[in-house]
């Protein structure tokens, strides 16, 4: 599901022949793409023409016309999620810097796409949110007409408290489970995930809650090293009004980003948490 780079694209799409019969996976899919892409030609298809014509096929028809397709999530939801993902993952700045424009033509606004990328420095470090808010700051520069103005808020005071209180309307016990285990070896640890990740990081306005866990699933499962942490923000998904169907629907999608393997992991771990709600 990633954009061809950025190379001259044919002069006419491929034919007919060169994609296989169309069937109505392969047309869904085309047509979902040129809404995210914002072109009429999928230029994925050009790019891979002369070495791998099936994959392009592929990634229209599995990737375009069923897994994003199903109408589970919304458009903005799917690219924030990817967005998410990719830039956590940081190895796709190529199909980062796609899905930015993406998120930005299905309605995502400039402020979101920031606030998901500074989201990812709790999760995937400085390095990697740095990285993709320089994708993010090309994207906005390449589009002359687009209005953003940066959000400054400062730490202000009372971080602790704060953060405190955030971690207790998404996690609850969970969160405070998590930092009161660090106590008898790491406080500070346990101190730095209420001032700066729920007192400075989820705490900033111009995201809300459900779509900041939705954002943190994709980037757990998408990175395959979190599964504690990944449990922990399912229920915190659930907690701030997200669904069941979204939690499996998200993971699902990143098996298009991340591969089937992690989108498993991240299932077995919704699984237990499911379980551990109706019990």
């Amino acid at each position: 599901m990633n954009s061809a780079q950025n190379s001259e694209t044919a002069s006419h799409a491929p034919s007919a022949a060169a994609v296989g019969p169309a069937d109505e996976r392969y047309e869904r899919g085309l047509a979902l793409l040129r809404k995210v892409s914002g072109h009429e030609r999928a230029d994925v298809l050009d790019s891979l023409a002369d070495i791998a014509p099936d994959l392009g096929r592929m990634i229209v028809s599995f990737g375009y016309g069923e897994l994003l397709a199903n109408g589970r999530l919304t458009l903005e939801q799917r690219e924030l999620a990817t967005v998410a993902a990719l830039c956590a993952m940081g190895n796709a700045a190529p199909q980062l810097r796609f899905h930015i424009d993406g998120a930005l033509n299905v309605g995502v606004t400039p402020a979101e796409v920031v606030e998901v990328l500074i989201h990812t420095a709790v999760y995937a470090g400085v390095p990697a949110a740095l990285n993709g808010i320089a994708v993010a700051r090309e994207a906005f520069r390449d589009r002359p007409g687009l209005a953003h103005e940066p959000v400054a808020t400062g730490e202000g005071e009372r971080r602790y408290e704060r953060g405190l209180a955030k971690l207790a309307e998404v996690d609850g016990h969970a969160g405070e489970a998590v930092v009161a285990s660090l106590q008898d070896i790491a406080p500070d640890l346990g101190r730095y995930i209420i001032e700066f990740a729920f007192g400075d990081v989820y705490s900033r306005p111009g995201l809300d809650l459900k779509s900041r866990e939705l954002a943190t699933i994709a980037m757990c499962t998408g990175l395959g090293t979190a599964a504690p942490q990944l449990r922990v923000h399912i229920h915190g998904f659930l907690n701030v009004g997200g669904t069941r169907e979204e939690v499996v629907e998200v993971i699902t999608q990143m098996a298009g980003y991340a591969g089937f393997p992690a989108a498993l992991n991240a299932i077995a771990g919704a699984r237990e948490v499911f379980a551990e709600r109706d019990r």
